[in-house]
């Protein structure tokens, strides 16, 4: 036997099995290896699938986060402002309250200075009268001795007040 030329006989039986073979593998392994080969690119098209969704998902969450994050801002600017706001509220309040305040005090001590520059001015009269009054009496005293200080005294006051009315008519 030759490795070249084989047998009819061997070329028969290798051709027999051959076919056995073939149809063994084409009635049963083919559509197993088939099926497997199925299933597997399956899963892997669901996984691709799935791989997509996920990332659709990502990008979503993305765009929903970057969304969040612009609305957090805009919360957070408005928040700012209107505590910039009540501050500068809070801070005009105040101004307005001190300048009442001030003026109270200030209209408090004007009425305090008044009053005591009446009192002042009504002591130091009281005083000027009566200094008044006792230089006048020490005078009075001293030219009324005589009888000839009367007469004087009274022809001035008599003078003093016929002029008087003749300058307010």
């Amino acid at each position: 036997m030759s490795l070249i030329t084989p047998d009819f006989g061997l070329l028969v039986w290798m051709t027999l099995i051959f076919g056995i073979v073939f149809f063994v593998l084409a009635k049963w392994g083919f559509p197993m290896i088939t099926d497997s080969v199925q299933k597997r690119a399956d899963r892997i098209n669901e996984s691709i699938q799935k791989a997509r969704e996920a990332e659709e998902r990502l990008r979503n969450l993305s765009s929903e986060q970057d969304a969040l994050i612009e609305k957090a801002r805009k919360e957070q600017a408005a928040i700012l402002k209107e505590a910039a706001a009540s501050r500068d509220a809070l801070i005009e309040q105040a101004k307005v309250q001190a300048r009442d305040e001030a003026a109270k005090i200030l209209e408090q001590a004007q009425t305090r200075i008044t009053a005591e520059k009446e009192s002042a001015l009504r002591d130091v009269r009281k005083e000027v009268a009566l200094l008044s009054v006792a230089v006048a009496e020490k005078i009075l005293r001293k030219d009324l001795n005589s009888d000839k200080g009367h007469d004087e005294l009274i022809g001035k006051l008599v003078d003093e007040v016929s002029s008087s009315r003749d300058l307010n008519s």
